[in-house]
């Protein structure tokens, strides 16, 4: 869907237009599931906060001013709904999203990442996958999750640096002799 497409869909749904919200919708279900599972744990808290994102969306989309920030009001939604499930449930959080988000070479590295993700807090995993996963930029974030550009760019840097001690730790277990 090119970009007049998406907007053209968003007037669309913004006057009624029910299959035109179906289409942007369907668009960005990836999207929405990846950060739902980036906050929560299983799939069935995920489909229920996008659920609930989704009906949410439709009755207030006529609230959204520029059609092409589409997404990423429809992302902060489903931020939204997902930290109230949270709040709700008070469930411990991890991230699954990438099973579908990463291909790596190797299944070994594939899962070793995985791992590390998990081993995250809520917050650095949360701007990985924005950041790496969505492909939001770091502005996008920060008004996605109403903070300063600059605590984005920490967290992420954080993450990295996180992420590249527990996978450098995971190589010297697997290799202890290299």
């Amino acid at each position: 869907m090119g970009g007049n497409d998406y907007v053209t869909y968003v007037r669309q749904a913004q006057q009624g237009d029910k299959d035109a919200f179906c289409q942007l919708i369907k668009q960005n279900e990836a999207s929405l599931y990846r950060v739902a599972r980036s906050i929560l744990k299983l799939d069935s808290e995920c489909l229920d906060a996008i659920q609930e994102a989704v009906l949410e969306a439709y009755i207030a989309l006529n609230q959204l001013r520029e059609p092409h920030y589409f997404k990423t009001w429809l992302i902060r939604i489903i931020i939204h709904k997902c930290n109230q499930f949270l709040k709700k449930n008070k469930k411990i959080i991890s991230l699954g999203a990438m099973e579908e988000a990463v291909e790596l070479p190797k299944m070994d590295d594939y899962f070793a990442l995985r791992e590390a993700i998990q081993q995250l807090e809520e917050k650095s995993r949360l701007v990985i996958t924005l950041f790496y996963f969505e492909g939001f930029a770091l502005h996008e974030i920060a008004e996605l999750l109403g903070i300063p550009e600059g605590t984005v760019r920490s967290r992420l840097a954080r993450a990295r640096k996180k992420l590249a001690e527990l996978l450098s730790e995971k190589q010297e277990r697997r290799y202890p002799f290299s």
